[in-house]
C-alpha cells in the first residue's frame, strides 16, 4: 500500500512532465501523454524499481457512459452491437480520446503497484510507443492489444496477431465490432479445404431488454 511519502516521491521524480497522479483505492495511477511514455517508463523502472510489467489493458471508450438499450418501454428502438453493421474506419478517421492503454507495474523490492495510463494517438491507426525494450513481457501483451483492439505499438519487433486466425477481419474487442463477426470458417467439400465465407448465422442481441414497469 502506498504511503503519502511514496506518492510525494513519485510526483517529485516526474514533476517536469506535468502528469496527473491520482489514487484508485490503494493503487496509484499516472496519466501521461504518448510522447512521454518511453522516458517515464524508463524512470519508473530504473529510479523507482518497478521491475515488472504485469499486464497491458487496452480500453475502447467509444460508448463510454452510454447504454445499449433504452429500457423504459416496449417501443424503445435501441439495438445492441450484435445486429449493427461493421464499422470499418476510414484511413483519415481520427480517434480523439477513444483508445487508452493501461500498464500494470509491480515493484517487487518495494511491494508496490502502479498503473500507467496513456491515450493513443488520434490518427488511424491509433498508436503508442512499444515498451518491449524496457520490459520484455510487453512483447506478447502488446501483440494481444494489437490483435483484439487494433492498437499499434511503434517499434515492436514482431507486431502480428496472436489470438485470432490469420485471415481474421477487424478487432473483436472494439465496441463497434459485431458480436457475430464478419466471416466464418467452413469446410468446402468440393474444394476439399477450409474456406472463409460471410457469416451465415443471425445473432440475436445479447443485452437484456426490460419491457415492464419497475413495479410490475
Amino acid at each position: 500500500m502506498y504511503r503519502q511519502s511514496d506518492t510525494k516521491a513519485l510526483e517529485d521524480l516526474l514533476q517536469k512532465y506535468e502528469i496527473e497522479v491520482s489514487m484508485n483505492q490503494s493503487n496509484v495511477e499516472i496519466k501521461i501523454n504518448p510522447e512521454q511514455l518511453i522516458e517515464v517508463a524508463t524512470l519508473l523502472k530504473s529510479n523507482l524499481s518497478f521491475e515488472l510489467l504485469m499486464d497491458i489493458i487496452a480500453v475502447d471508450y467509444l460508448t463510454y457512459g452510454d447504454v445499449d438499450w433504452k429500457t423504459n418501454n416496449a417501443t424503445s428502438t435501441g439495438y445492441s452491437r450484435a445486429v449493427k453493421p461493421t464499422i470499418i474506419p476510414e484511413i483519415d478517421e481520427t480517434f480523439k480520446g477513444r483508445f487508452a492503454v493501461f500498464y500494470q507495474l509491480l515493484s517487487v523490492s518495494n511491494n508496490q503497484r502502479l498503473t500507467l495510463k496513456v491515450f493513443t494517438s488520434e490518427s488511424n491507426p491509433p498508436s503508442v510507443p512499444s515498451l518491449v525494450n524496457i520490459w520484455s513481457s510487453a512483447d506478447w501483451f502488446e501483440r494481444e492489444a494489437f490483435d483484439l483492439m487494433g492498437i499499434h505499438f511503434d517499434g515492436h519487433p514482431d507486431l502480428r496477431r496472436i489470438l485470432t486466425d490469420y485471415g481474421f477481419i477487424g478487432h473483436p474487442f472494439r465496441k463497434d465490432f459485431p458480436t457475430n463477426g464478419n466471416l466464418e470458417v467452413v469446410y468446402d467439400e468440393e474444394k476439399e479445404e477450409v474456406v472463409y465465407q460471410t457469416v451465415s448465422i443471425s445473432t440475436r442481441p445479447g443485452v437484456p431488454r426490460v419491457i415492464r414497469d419497475r413495479n410490475d
